[in-house]
């Protein structure tokens, strides 16, 4: 494919373009190719074919959009899904670093994020899925992700995002959260001002005012993403052991001790002849319960059986 006389750019650029998988990174290396194509007569029958196959991959991407199923094959969604959703330069990026492990490109260009990016965040022993999805007013903005999340994090440097955001959410049942980043930038007043109309005007959905850059209220927001889960977490204990297990049982709210016990093991509540409890929902503690006792979220549970 390479023409004569052509710069390293364009041979690194082939290169990548013949090693891509996915539809979103053949369209990115292609668009590179183009860019750095010699300027000679030469290069017009090669650059107007790749400009034609580049026509084709967009169509087919948008196929793919349209179709709210989404352009990434081999997400597999965990239990706990957010996904991050918002305009180019709204700090997305910054943001998914923050709260996972994931490390996204981040640059003031706009649209670097061209396919969704994967992390995991990581709180009080839970771990939640965290994709961003690339900007709504990119081309590679993916429906299906949007759609299929439990939870949405809407991220807006002003007030006029939400309008554009919201007619893109139809189709999802998800819990919302608007997360007004680089509030750095903001007055005390201004930031009075925000909550208030977020309060009144957009009460439907949780809020919060954060600062990537700063790493303003980046907790309260690990927080708010818990919580918009309706889950309890519930450990439970060894009647031998001081300890509690290390990591909870995540369970609907207004989960029930036989439901503890199922998640454990199906059946398992029939062998158990004695309960005893700890935290929000006992009376006191080592309080004995029975199996349709309502557990609240961070209760200890322990088990003696037959």
């Amino acid at each position: 494919m390479c023409p004569v006389n052509v710069s390293p750019e364009y041979a690194h650029a082939e290169k990548a373009y013949m090693a891509a998988e996915s539809l979103e990174d053949k369209i990115e290396k292609l668009q590179t190719m183009i860019s750095t194509m010699p300027g000679h007569k030469g290069a017009e029958n090669l650059r107007s074919q790749l400009r034609n196959r580049l026509k084709r991959y967009k169509e087919q991407l948008e196929k793919t959009k349209k179709s709210g199923k989404g352009s990434r094959i081999g997400i597999k969604k965990e239990d706990l899904q957010v996904v991050l959703i918002g305009k180019t330069n709204s700090g997305k990026s910054s943001l998914l670093s923050l709260l996972t492990n994931a490390d996204p490109k981040i640059s003031e260009i706009k649209f670097t994020t061209i396919e969704p990016v994967i992390g995991m965040m990581n709180f009080e022993t839970i771990n939640m899925q965290i994709i961003e999805n690339p900007s709504i007013d990119s081309d590679y903005y993916d429906k299906g992700l949007t759609n299929s999340a439990d939870t949405l994090l809407l991220t807006i440097t002003k007030l006029e995002d939400i309008q554009e955001i919201e007619p893109l959410l139809e189709k999802s049942n998800s819990k919302k959260i608007i997360v007004f980043n680089k509030s750095d930038k903001l007055s005390e007043n201004e930031k009075r001002k925000i909550s208030a109309t977020l309060k009144s005007k957009y009460k439907k959905y949780e809020y919060v005012l954060i600062s990537s850059k700063k790493q303003e209220n980046i907790d309260k927001l690990k927080n708010k993403i818990f919580q918009s889960f309706d889950k309890i977490r519930i450990y439970t204990k060894e009647p031998s052991k001081k300890q509690r297990a290390p990591k909870p049982i995540i369970l609907k709210k207004d989960s029930t001790v036989q439901d503890v016990a199922e998640k454990i093991l199906k059946g398992f509540y029939k062998n158990i002849v004695q309960t005893k409890i700890w935290g929000p929902s006992s009376k006191f503690s080592g309080q004995i319960v029975g199996l349709k006792h309502k557990l609240k979220d961070l209760d200890v549970v322990e088990f003696k059986t037959r």
